[in-house]
């Protein structure tokens, strides 16, 4: 039989039988495989990025759909609302058309698994980003079934163990993609087992999407409990007055509210993203909610720490109380005065991003301003409140934290029985032709 497959998926996998007849494949990743199957490289059973002088006879104003990276679904799926004309296109781009197979190159895009099986496309033709590699099918080779094959976990591992260049520009090369060793059944077999996946895909997918979903509703009413504490109070009854800002509105009455550079010092690390190691002896904050790990130490305080700049901008946020250090563009608030730590953490996390990404500081999402940031407007309750207001809110918050953990864990399952269930099959490790529509 093939690798292993992770737990999970492999007691998902019981209820499929094996094949009747193994023999050994000659590729030791791949082991046995059915007895009536074949092996091939792929550069003999599929064409690599075809080039894109079979449409140059179209007219420059032909519609074709365009493909960024951000475009490509992980584990399939690509965003075709984007059209351009094939003159605006048809030079520094990837070339592909319906029925090809797209698969990402560069790091962690190849990691996270995207890639898609074209179709739909705007006269069946796209240009996209350069960090994809294009297969055709040539012959003893169904494009759905490549599809599933470059989403199984020995394409992606194998892969990514021959992956070149340094740091995030880390790619696959040619070679590895023509060179890999295909299990190839016949061509009915390979037709019957890329029908089984796309149902079985499709329903765990679906079954995602709703728990997707449900983590989106639970975060919505964790973050409205939150926002009304902290800018509202505890009592629905308090007298309240206009704030004097626009997007908070009113507060209770005897609250203050002051800019954030007069509650706290602010500083910016000195680390780069490199510098993070694997087991370090102190925490790193970086600008994720991932936290890295380094062995140098900046501060040990208590501290509120978020990106200055990145897609984390208005949406990381940690509290943190001991030694540390944190990348040169994250803002690290420490010393605070008139305002707990706790309380701050809070306020900015549910509602800074309403100044950085929603207001007239739009200019910001990139790249966060210091003055934008130490201007922004925090409410400032009796300290008193403000540790009642934290009492109320870690137990309220705990559960519902507690319910994201255990449905981003079943989330986890899930893709794992994905994979494993895709891999199982295009091995030939379990047997689907009785399974197929």
């Amino acid at each position: 039989m093939s690798g292993a497959v992770n737990p999970t998926g492999a007691a998902a996998l019981r209820r499929f039988k094996p094949y009747p007849a193994y023999k050994d494949s000659g590729v030791e990743w791949l082991g046995q495989i059915p007895a009536h199957w074949k092996v091939k490289r792929l550069k003999l059973v599929a064409e690599l990025n075809p080039p894109a002088s079979e449409v140059r006879s179209l007219s420059p104003e032909t519609e074709v759909s365009f493909v960024p990276m951000e475009a490509v679904g992980e584990y399939g799926g690509l965003d075709l609302s984007m059209t351009k004309q094939l003159g605006e296109v048809g030079n520094g781009y990837t070339y592909f058309r319906n029925g090809d197979v797209v698969v990402a190159k560069i790091t962690p895009c190849f990691e996270n698994g995207k890639g898609a099986h074209a179709s739909g496309l705007a006269n069946g033709i796209a240009f996209g980003t350069t960090e994809l590699h294009v297969l055709r099918v040539a012959h003893e080779l169904d494009d759905r079934f490549l599809f599933y094959l470059t989403l199984s976990d020995a394409f992606r591992r194998l892969g990514e163990a021959d992956m070149y260049g340094a740091g995030g520009q880390k790619r696959i090369s040619e070679s590895f993609v023509e060179n890999f060793r295909s299990p190839l059944p016949p061509i009915p077999e390979q037709r019957a087992i890329a029908a089984f996946l796309d149902r079985e895909t499709a329903k765990i997918d679906a079954s995602v999407a709703k728990k997707e979903r449900l983590i989106e509703l639970l975060q919505e009413k964790r973050a409205a409990l939150i926002t009304r504490a902290v800018t509202k109070g505890l009592d629905p009854n308090v007298p309240m007055k206009d704030s004097g800002v626009e997007w908070l509105g009113d507060v209770p009455r005897h609250w203050a509210v002051q800019r954030l550079k007069f509650l706290c010092d602010v500083h910016t690390g000195d680390k780069d993203t490199e510098d993070a190691i694997e087991g370090g002896q102190y925490p790193f904050f970086v600008r994720s909610q991932t936290v890295e790990r380094i062995n140098s130490m900046a501060f040990n305080c208590e501290a509120v720490l978020t990106a200055g700049d990145g897609v984390g901008v208005g949406k990381v946020f940690h509290y943190y109380k001991g030694a540390f250090d944190f990348h040169q563009r994250v803002y690290m608030m420490n010393n605070f005065r008139g305002v707990t730590g706790p309380f701050l953490f809070h306020f900015l996390r549910e509602n800074f991003y309403k100044v950085a990404l929603e207001g007239g500081a739009k200019s910001t999402v990139d790249s966060l301003r210091r003055p934008v940031f130490m201007n922004f407007m925090v409410c400032v309750p009796p300290r008193a409140e403000q540790e009642a207001i934290i009492a109320f809110l870690d137990p309220e918050t705990a559960g519902t934290d507690k319910l994201v953990t255990k449905v981003h864990a079943a989330i986890n399952r899930l893709k794992e029985l994905r994979t494993a269930l895709i891999s199982a099959a295009v091995t030939g490790r379990i047997d689907v032709r009785e399974e197929a529509p």
